[in-house]
């Protein structure tokens, strides 16, 4: 265990987390919502720290990062534990665990060996995903703060529940996030994720004015949130972000506790496409669905393609120092 960040002592021996915006109050001997942060003896600590579940070379468009150092690999790091509880969840086989079984189980993986790790892979950044990285919060600073020296980026994939405070904090070492706004609707949230709709929104412009760079997924899910109002909704709030923001608009696979819903059509991704097109959004994607023409990046001027996908692969790379090739129009990113 080590002592946790973001914490305040109460009456008693009862402490208030303030990592993520549930503000967990914990009696002494229990643990907050994530059940990786506990109470002993009036100190929270940190049941997760080096405890590596999962660590995966991967290529950054899986995460997916279209406009951060495209062609590159990521090292990929998680820890069991969620302050989420989304009934579709596609990693619940570790992000419930703490929950269902008590388990805290992990390799131990020390921040300095992941960042070695991380270097001896040939990995431009390191990677906090598969479950929510805020949880492990004080690892995957630590790990980042590291990281910087070498000259490694470092990249949030994550639900966005954490509080100012801790964004701040990890701001300097934060290069990209990639962050599910997963519905627009506060019933949504409350009743599918078991979360709030606001606090997301405010670190979505949180992380916009400390620059940075940030790209957005919503996973398109058949008649929860695959409504052309919804849909509006969602690259309106985007777009007021900054037109440069992209749009991942992912496929739902029937997962979890949500075997009963159908695959996500692809006729809807492709709706959702066009109207984040038409609200004004330069880049709009269409995820889990190889092949697929909104895979690609295209020109916001002339329309040309510079970046032609498959999946998590890169075909052809047509960009000239972040520039269109054919009209020389700039576009937006990091590394391109």
């Amino acid at each position: 265990m080590k002592e946790a960040m973001f914490f305040r002592r109460l009456k008693g021996q009862e402490i208030r987390c303030d990592l993520c915006a549930h503000h967990c109050v914990i009696e002494d001997g229990q643990a907050g919502i994530c059940k990786v942060r506990a109470n002993k003896g009036g100190t929270l600590y940190t049941l997760v720290y080096g405890k590596a579940v999962a660590t995966h070379v991967d290529p950054i468009e899986k995460k997916p990062l279209f406009h951060f150092q495209p062609g590159s690999i990521t090292f990929s790091l998680a820890t069991v534990g969620c302050n989420f509880r989304c009934a579709h969840c596609q990693n619940a086989d570790i992000s419930i665990l703490p929950t269902h079984h008590g388990d805290i189980v992990g390799q131990d993986v020390m921040p300095e060996e992941i960042v070695a790790a991380a270097e001896k892979s040939g990995c431009q950044s390191i990677a906090y995903t598969y479950t929510e990285p805020t949880i492990f919060f004080e690892y995957a600073y630590d790990s980042a703060r590291l990281a910087s020296e070498k000259g490694i980026g470092n990249v949030f994939v994550t639900n966005g529940f954490m509080t100012e405070e801790a964004l701040r904090t990890i701001q300097p070492h934060l290069d990209a996030a990639n962050v599910d706004l997963k519905s627009f609707s506060d019933d949504h949230y409350r009743q599918v994720c078991g979360a709030r709709l606001q606090p997301v929104l405010d670190s979505l412009q949180l992380m916009k004015n400390l620059g940075i760079w940030l790209e957005v997924t919503t996973l398109i899910i058949p008649t929860l949130n695959d409504s052309e109002k919804e849909l509006r909704q969602i690259a309106e709030f985007i777009f007021s972000l900054g037109p440069e923001t992209p749009w991942h608009i992912s496929q739902f696979h029937p997962t979890y506790q949500m075997t009963h819903l159908p695959f996500t059509p692809v006729e809807s991704l492709r709706r959702g496409r066009e109207i984040g097109l038409e609200v004004g959004l330069r880049y709009v994607y269409t995820g889990n669905v190889p092949g697929d023409k909104g895979e690609s990046t295209f020109c916001h001027h002339c329309g040309q393609r510079l970046i032609h996908r498959y999946g998590y692969s890169i075909l052809e790379n047509r960009l000239r120092k972040a520039h269109c090739d054919r009209c020389g129009a700039e576009i937006d990113g990091v590394g391109l």
